[in-house]
């Protein structure tokens, strides 16, 4: 499906191209696609020569879920001490985080193909292989423990939310009713590999130049826009594409 996309990109940036063809759910489980994305951009960047490449110019880049792994992978690669750092990162409407689904992104285009809002928490429980009964409740917020929402409230926010892109009559939702037992079964939505948006602040200093981009119509507009937010709270630069007429999986 990408191959003509990764010609046409490689030919016209004049770069070489490695298209990571990892493992898919739920044959292959979370977290299957990191580690099969992480051991590809390591053993490719220790190969790199052979094929032209400098080391210290590799960019990783995704879009959607793999927006979502080469985050991750990006962050991952900041411990490495064996290999060049990496020179950038490119994000294309990745989803960043399994948090908060009622950011105005969420709320203003939950019904929008072909990502809608439910869709969105469908994908992300067959990741995880866990059944799709839950959608219902993880929007009602049971799954957060209070002392976790404040901690991640600094960087979820929707204040950090430029107000050109809030909705005149948004409202976070308040309260919610806190469950035990949903909380232990869906853990995996909180690991930075799924929702790269809550890595520590430690991780993030250390990421490469950033180039993100967000379409007006999606529902995850609003994590790229909060993940901008904290890159360039840590100094790193970033640019920023806005699409105000695009719409997920546009590319």
């Amino acid at each position: 499906a990408y191959e003509r996309t990764c010609r046409y990109l490689a030919k016209n940036s004049n770069s070489v191209f490695v298209s990571v063809g990892y493992r898919l759910a739920p044959e292959y489980p979370y977290p299957t696609q990191f580690e099969d994305c992480l051991a590809a951009t390591v053993h490719f960047m220790r190969i790199a020569e052979d094929y032209g490449v400098d080391p210290a110019r590799v960019i990783i880049c995704g879009d959607s879920s793999g927006g979502t792994l080469a985050a991750a992978v990006a962050q991952a690669m900041t411990n490495r001490k064996d290999l060049p750092a990496l020179r950038a990162q490119i994000l294309i409407y990745p989803f960043l985080q399994a948090v908060s689904f009622d950011l105005p992104s969420y709320e203003q285009n939950k019904g929008v193909p072909v990502l809608l809002r439910k869709r969105t928490l469908s994908l992300g429980l067959k990741y995880i292989n866990k059944e799709q009964s839950l959608i219902d409740e993880i929007l009602k917020g049971v799954q957060m423990p209070r002392d976790l929402e404040s901690k991640y409230e600094k960087w979820l926010n929707p204040d950090n939310i430029p107000e050109a892109f809030k909705p005149r009559d948004y409202q976070q939702r308040k309260t919610k009713q806190f469950s035990e037992d949903r909380f232990r079964l869906l853990k995996p939505f909180l690991d930075p590999v799924f929702s790269p948006l809550l890595a520590e602040d430690a991780v993030i200093a250390q990421l490469p130049e950033t180039f993100v981009l967000s379409c007006e119509f999606d529902v995850l507009r609003d994590d790229v826009l909060l993940y901008k937010k904290r890159l360039e709270d840590h100094g790193i630069k970033v640019t920023w594409c806005h699409l105000e007429q695009g719409f997920h999986g546009i590319i």
